[in-house]
């Protein structure tokens, strides 16, 4: 028997002030916060394997993230409590825990993620929601933009919906499984689900969606960006704080004990 018990974590934070997951030079990063509240709890730094890499500014409703603590250090109902007690003020909160098989990976073992971005759709903006919802004053009749999101779904190679400087150069095919529009009020909220994304997948999406609102792309036009591989036929790049990782789906014993369904 290992010495050690590998522990998935779910946590969700507000990424304004963060340069994103992962650790980086000169930067703030979420990841790091997360390792100092372990070391000031356990004394030792564990390294930390996040599900996803997120751009600076946004958040998750549900992030789920694994490490390695020796056997009996913590249960999984005492683990959230005391990291919290060391992550106030930092706009990061542990949710969840659950001890996992060690062939568990936060990011290999995904089957499948769900980003959500949000639109403040009124002539006034929500001073609740700065920095957490893009505000666009124009209203949008979100039925007659329902082709947009029937035609994103599928098998595709999604080149069309990468930002350069992407480090992926060949796999950019991806599956998604759902792109629902829902309206709450004057919010308007993107879901985007699917089997892996491509830098700024989601963003480029949203921003295709507000260009098609504008009359530029039309019933089948999402169908031709696809087809066309090229970033410029898409719409722009939406802005990163309006962007939430949603929900993270693993098999279902890892998704209820972690309460990301």
């Amino acid at each position: 028997m290992s010495e050690n018990e590998r522990f998935a974590l779910n946590i969700t934070f507000d990424g304004g002030n963060y340069c994103g997951w992962q650790v980086q030079d000169n930067a703030k990063s979420v990841q790091e916060k997360l390792q100092d509240a372990l070391e000031r709890v356990f004394g030792f730094r564990p390294d930390v394997h996040g599900c996803s890499r997120t751009d600076s500014g946004v958040h998750a409703n549900n992030y789920v993230c694994h490490f390695d603590l020796p056997r009996g250090a913590i249960s999984e109902s005492r683990l959230p409590l005391a990291l919290n007690a060391h992550l106030r003020d930092t706009g990061i909160s542990a949710k969840y825990a659950l001890v996992t098989d060690e062939s568990f990976h936060a990011r290999y073992s995904v089957i499948k993620k769900e980003y959500v971005y949000r639109i403040w759709n009124a002539p006034f903006q929500n001073p609740f929601l700065e920095g957490k919802a893009l505000f666009f004053p124009q209203k949008i009749d979100e039925k007659a933009l329902s082709f947009v999101g029937e035609e994103f779904v599928g098998k595709h190679d999604f080149r069309a919906f990468m930002s350069k400087g992407s480090k992926i150069a060949d796999d950019t095919v991806r599956e998604v499984f759902s792109f629902d529009v829902k309206r709450f009020g004057d919010e308007i909220d993107l879901y985007v689900c699917a089997d892996g994304f491509l830098y700024n997948m989601v963003r480029i999406m949203a921003g295709t969606f507000i260009s098609a609102f504008y009359g530029n792309i039309k019933k089948g036009g999402i169908t031709d960006i696809i087809n066309s591989k090229d970033r410029t036929k898409a719409g722009d790049t939406a802005p990163s704080h309006a962007l939430y990782l949603n929900r993270v789906f693993y098999n279902e014993k890892t998704n209820d004990a972690l309460h990301c369904v």
